[in-house]
């Protein structure tokens, strides 16, 4: 089975929250929708970690390209 990509993870969720908020599901559906959902979440969070960590910046320095690791300021 082909694991799902950023893009297929986050159409799930976003019709996982559109069934969600329709109101029509049962409690127990609708955990079961809400434990998916969180599932696909946290796919989606550590595929852009993952990316995140690949990234790198091109600086203009003194006429060349310098690549410098990418860092996220918290």
């Amino acid at each position: 089975m082909k694991e799902e990509n950023f893009e297929e993870a986050i159409e799930k969720l976003e019709n996982i929250a559109s069934d969600l908020e329709k109101g029509d599901l049962n409690l127990e559906e609708s955990l079961a929708k809400f434990e998916e959902g969180m599932k696909l979440s946290k796919k989606c969070n550590e595929i852009i970690e993952k990316a995140e960590k690949k990234i790198t910046i091109l600086l203009q320095k003194d006429g060349q390209l310098q690549e410098e690791n990418f860092t996220t300021e918290q």
